[in-house]
């Protein structure tokens, strides 16, 4: 059962992360009126500090939704590991 809880905060942080990407991509183009920098060939060119400033963000977003996640999967481990104590 605790591999089920590992999977399941690795599918948890996974969509997170999803939704984390999704959600700035949208701030950053209503914020802006620019479509984020992500480097792909069709991209309009962008300054050295719009890309910057979106990197930075980014990154901030994902390191705070990785906190939270593996805060989340140690709770996790740790009330099941408690309630099979119990039982």
């Amino acid at each position: 059962m605790n591999i089920i809880i590992k999977l399941l905060g690795t599918g948890i942080s996974l969509l997170a992360g999803f939704v984390g990407t999704k959600v700035v991509d949208t701030v950053w183009e209503k914020a802006t009126g620019n479509k984020p920098p992500k480097g792909h060939d069709d991209d309009v060119p962008t300054t050295l500090r719009s890309a910057l400033t979106f990197a930075l963000i980014s990154a901030s977003v994902s390191a705070v939704i990785q906190v939270l996640a593996n805060r989340g999967t140690q709770r996790a481990v740790t009330r099941f590991a408690q309630t099979q104590d119990v039982v």
